[in-house]
């Protein structure tokens, strides 16, 4: 049979086609929630190829694809599935977020939830985005069990005081380590008036992805010896296949003190005085001389003048934040850029932070072998500071101002006669400016050798270069040099070189493999540098340069190093039983020469009885695991020369010298922490996820410096000596209360006990005491150790204190005393709360969404040492709070304020008197959003646009007599408030638009 080739090869050509046709085509689908609701924006992938697209408005789909070839369908908080292409598809996603399978950050590695047997709180982008608050650690407040977080005060910079599962330490750190990206973070308070800063004021909660929080020995581990204060894994987002995708945020917010104090008016004030100048010393004289001078010529007996000096303290506070991010890739490479800009006016007059960050992460696979990338990020954080709360320029030291004082002359300059210093001057002639720029960044590359064992290399770099600029002006409050400038400037920075193996595999079926292997170095230098300069011509000058004389000037540059191998392996069997060992050795240049290294293992072990046979596909207990795991940590944060014989420079007469200042130890090493935890998860209904834990650590070889005898040349040395204990009970509970197609409401309630009990000090177990704590074996650490107030004697007035002295049968004798000096110390109070509690409520209806978020704090206290000034019925001329009126006045009298006594001392001591319990619940933030219909967006080129209003501390409920439950003195003290500032209040408006 004769074949024409040109008809053959045309008829070969169309069959080619028509293959090519029926294996490869457009392909429509769907994607919906698990409620039948369409997802907008859903990414659709086909595997190992760069064909993607995405779901439209009502969730539809088309793509260019095989029959049979495995589509990637994801979406951001969905589990991602991946599914077979068909000529029909529908693909419904599920919720990710509780679920079992959600993946957690562990060190150097990830693993499921399912199989995890540590303790690991986690909290993901979408529980801290959109919360208007200028610092990442306040959006978890409330969100994580165990996990106490106080900021310091309402200043836009306070510092922030972080506890995992209580105290740890007395004198060494006892805040956690923190994590970015695999990058060790510097977070040291470089501040030079003495408040702190937050060096994490840096990070903006845009770029974050996921915050995991490393609790217990089993999980910390891997970090070592510096671990035992628990570490804080921050993971920022990246780049997902698909089509690219860009996101704007814009909000405006405003703040007020969550709560203001009453305090005594012109009228209040001149009639409590005069009955005070009258009762201590017999007549008004002194009371109406002084009120003549505080009134500065102006009419008191009229109260022409009548100031409100804590309205001058504070202010109304301004927000703005506005962000953008733009991520997207295919199969090789994907990318996540973002930059946020934040704007704060501090509710304290003349507080405020003004703050730029950006971030890229790249990353791109070469081949199929080798997987590169980069994280990049920089942030300028500027900061107008106010002096700390010890400081009498302090804006809220105001409030001790006489209100017949005014506050500015008819000219409008400040008053500068007042009783103390006038704040309003330092407003008017100073200046403190902060400036943090950082810049952190990780180049890596990851290599497979066999497609179950991989290498990866990382170099990371943290830098935190902050300058300090303040000056004051001739005519600043204790200016006697026509003016000062201080400057400072300092660098922080860090080299991490990692390299690790991973290996990964299943054998048979049941036998599950992961292991990790490797080592890390860690260099950290500093150097600091400060001048100070004088006399200056006018106050245009405001630089160093601009002064006659440089009074002053100092400069140091100190670091240490870390050198580490750490591995760690996890073993599964048929998915019931797991068991996961880790070890670190960890060597540092902080410690003395003879304990230079330190090896830290732990061990945890978990078994899912839910996959047996007895309860496997039980309709109602549908998840069960029992846990439990003991470790040994490390806390490093003891300084970096603790453990050196030091001499410091002693010139004497323009000559340069030397002089011993400390004694060294060559045996001094990290404090060492053992921790246990046995807890169980389970899950009711697929509805109903509930985990508890019981933990205890156990922290020993706590830095102490201890007494020498005169003869050998110095008066302490540092040893690791005394022995601490934190335990208590973790529960949380997940609930998806309704989850209808329309309408879903979730619940999250956390509650945590800690007790924290010192177990042995040094020096034979002598109590360490200070000026109202206490540091006492069988107590609390740092317990409030003062005299007990008992009232006032209804007969006289007096006030009286309970003896607390020691009866001949070893008991206390519990009778009153008008003497202070008769009276006896006792432990009081603790400064920690015993219990603590959570609960979240997230409503989704259509298009309405609805959140808030409680919090509440028990059994701590707060002494409030500027008590004896503003709160002792006019002892001395400070202003009072107004309960101060419910003084006593005649026999029979019953009252807790004694009898007013200018100059009196009556009750004026150290005692009970102001302490005072700080138990307080609040609604932490609230936020309501709707996102507008899919049809009306698509019109405008959008694929979601979501309006919402949010609220932070919104309510407190709590019988705190002071300004705020959570304000604490910044400079020094624990447990303690001392003028300072209340939290903000604030409520914000805002969009969110995504392309």
């Amino acid at each position: 049979m004769k074949i024409n080739l040109k008809h053959f090869l045309s008829l070969l050509i169309v069959l080619t086609v028509q293959l090519t046709f029926a294996q490869e085509s457009t392909l429509s689908g769907k994607v919906t929630d698990m409620g039948g609701l369409p997802v907008p924006g859903a990414n659709i992938i086909v595997k190992g190829t760069n064909i993607s697209t995405q779901t439209g408005f009502d969730g539809d789909f088309t793509i260019t694809a095989k029959k049979g070839q495995l589509l990637i369908v994801s979406f951001v908080g969905m589990k991602t599935i991946e599914v077979p292409a068909s000529s029909s598809m529908l693909f419904k996603l599920s919720d990710a977020s509780n679920q079992l399978e959600t993946v957690v950050v562990v060190g150097y590695g990830t693993q499921s939830k399912k199989k995890l047997t540590d303790n690991i709180a986690r909290v993901t982008a979408k529980d801290i985005q959109q919360i208007p608050v200028s610092n990442v650690q306040n959006a978890l407040v409330g969100k994580l069990a165990g996990v106490q977080i106080t900021q310091t005060n309402g200043k836009v910079d306070g510092g922030i005081n972080i506890r995992v599962r209580g105290a740890a330490s007395i004198s060494a750190g006892t805040q956690p380590l923190y994590v970015l990206d695999g990058i060790p973070l510097v977070t040291s308070n470089e501040s030079s008036n003495g408040a702190p800063t937050n060096p994490l004021l840096t990070l903006s909660t845009n770029e974050i992805e996921s915050i995991d929080v490393l609790k217990d020995a089993s999980s910390a581990a891997i970090y070592g010896a510096r671990g035992a204060n628990g570490v804080v894994l921050i993971t920022t987002k990246r780049g997902k296949e698909g089509k690219g995708t860009f996101s704007i945020n814009l909000s405006q917010g405003v703040s007020q003190a969550t709560n203001k104090r009453k305090w005594l008016n012109a009228d209040q004030y001149v009639e409590l005085f005069t009955e005070a100048s009258i009762n201590g010393l017999g007549d008004a004289a002194e009371a109406e001389d002084t009120f003549d001078f505080l009134a500065q010529g102006t009419d008191w007996r009229n109260r022409e003048v009548d100031t409100d000096w804590q309205e001058t303290a504070f202010q109304d506070g301004f927000n703005t934040d506005a962000d953008f991010s733009v991520s997207g890739g295919d199969a090789n490479t994907k990318y996540f850029f973002s930059g946020a800009y934040n704007n704060t006016t501090g509710i304290i007059n003349s507080n405020a932070l003004e703050r730029v960050t950006a971030r890229t992460n790249v990353s791109h696979k070469i081949s199929d072998r080798f997987t590169a990338g980069m994280n990049l990020s920089f942030s300028r954080s500027e900061i107008d500071r106010v002096q700390d709360d010890n400081s009498f320029t302090t804006p809220l030291q105001a409030v001790a101002q006489s209100p017949l004082s005014p506050a500015r002359l008819d000219d409008g300059t400040a008053n500068p006669n007042t009783l103390y210093a006038n704040f309003l001057l330092a407003i008017d002639n100073s200046f403190w400016k902060t400036i943090m720029r950082r810049v952190t960044g990780k180049a890596y590359g990851e290599f497979k050798i066999i497609p179950s064992l991989k290498v990866n290399s990382d170099f990371s770099y943290d830098l935190l270069s902050q300058t300090e600029d303040a000056w004051y002006g001739k005519n600043s409050p204790f200016m006697a040099t026509d003016g000062e400038v201080f400057a400072t400037s300092v660098n922080n920075e860090t080299y991490i070189y990692s390299n690790y193996l991973t290996f990964d595999k299943t054998f048979g079926e049941k036998h599950d493999v992961n292991a990790v292997a490797g080592m890390e170095f860690n260099k950290f230098n500093r150097r600091f540098q400060s001048v100070t300069s004088i006399y200056f011509p006018n106050d245009s000058f405001q630089t160093v340069d601009g002064g006659a004389e440089v009074s002053g000037g100092s400069g140091n540059e100190t670091d240490y190093t870390f050198v580490s191998q750490f591995g760690r392996v996890t073993y599964s069997y048929d998915d019931k039983y797991i068991f996961k060992a880790s070890i670190r050795r960890d060597g540092s240049s902080r410690f003395g020469k003879n304990n230079r290294f330190g090896t830290f293992p732990a061990f945890s072990a978990g078994w899912i009885m839910s996959e047996e046979s007895f309860l496997k596909d039980n309709p109602t207990l549908t998840f069960l695991k029992l846990k439990g795991s003991w470790g040994k940590l490390g806390n490093a944060e003891l300084g970096n020369f603790a453990s050196r014989q030091l001499y410091g420079s002693n010139p004497y007469n323009l000559k340069s010298g030397l002089s011993f200042s400390q004694a060294g130890n060559d045996d001094l090493t990290w404090e060492k922490s053992t921790q246990v935890d046995f807890g169980v998860e389970f899950g009711l209904l697929n509805r109903i996820s509930i985990e508890a834990d019981y933990y205890k650590k156990n922290t020993d070889g706590l830095l102490f410096s201890v007494p020498l005898s005169i003869s050998s040349g110095a008066t302490t040395i540092n040893q690791n000596i005394g022995e601490v204990q934190s335990s208590g009970v973790e529960f949380t509970l997940n609930t998806k209360n309704i989850d209808s197609d329309n309408l879903k409401w979730n619940t999250s309630f956390n509650v945590t006990t800690n007790q924290s009990e010192v177990l042995s000090m040094p020096n034979n177990n002598q109590d360490i005491v200070s000026s109202f704590t206490i540091n006492r074996v069988g107590e609390n650490i740092s317990s409030f150790y003062l005299v007990e107030y008992a009232g006032v004697d209804p007969a006289n007035g007096d006030a009286l204190f309970v003896k607390n002295t020691a009866n001949a049968d070893g008991s206390l004798d519990k009778s009153t005393t008008n003497d202070y000096s008769e009276a006896k110390r006792v432990v009081s109070g603790n400064p920690f709360p015993t219990l603590m509690a959570g609960l979240t409520n997230t409503i989704n209806y259509k298009g309405l969404d609805f959140s808030f978020t409680f919090q509440g704090e028990w059994g701590a206290s707060i002494y409030n040492s500027a008590g004896k000034y503003q709160s002792v019925a006019a002892d001395y001329f400070d202003n009072q709070t107004i309960d101060q009126l419910n003084r006593w006045q005649n026999p029979g009298d019953i009252t807790n304020v004694p009898q007013a006594r200018l100059y009196g001392s009556n009750g004026t001591q150290e005692s009970t008197r102001f302490l005072d319990k700080s138990d307080f619940v609040r609604l932490r933030n609230l936020t309501i959003g709707y996102s507008l219909p899919g049809n009306t967006v698509k019109d405008l080129g959008m694929s979601s646009v979501r309006f919402y209003a949010t609220g932070v501390n919104l309510l407190t409920f709590t019988n705190y007599s002071g300004y705020d439950p959570e304000a604490r003195r910044d400079d020094t003290g624990i447990g303690e408030e001392f003028y300072s500032a209340p939290p903000s209040r604030t409520i914000a408006l805002g969009v969110n638009i995504n392309f």
